[in-house]
């Protein structure tokens, strides 16, 4: 049970700092905000456009399918430095893992997620 306690001790004073922090900054920050703080300042030119434009649904795909393979280099470090321990199981399962994310790959290449439209 101990093992427990101290958890819920650890969560306890985590959501405490984070209430914490929030409420001091709510103390802490300046009262009035001027709207001239809040606007662009682009070499002072004027601003066009008072709020950003819709992005285009491309972004969007592309750097979801940059995060996933982005973490496949995550799982894939640790697999190179102990390879000489893992052996032929490790090089197998190794080989697994980067065929399933190549298959991912392939189908966001036939799905032409990864051309720009």
């Amino acid at each position: 049970m101990s093992i427990y306690n101290s958890v819920l001790i650890y969560l306890v004073v985590i959501v405490g700092f984070a209430l914490v922090t929030l409420l001091l900054a709510k103390l802490i920050r300046p009262k009035k905000t001027q709207l001239l703080i809040a606007e662009t300042y682009e070499c002072g030119e004027e601003v066009l456009q008072k709020e950003p434009g819709r992005f285009h649904v491309g972004y969007y795909l592309v750097a979801l399918i940059f995060v996933i393979f982005d973490v496949e280099v995550i799982f894939l470090f640790p697999w190179a430095v102990y390879s000489q321990q893992l052996g032929i199981l490790g090089l197998i399962e190794i080989f697994i893992f980067v065929g399933i994310l190549f298959l991912g790959w392939i189908y966001a290449y036939h799905k032409k997620n990864l051309e720009w439209q």
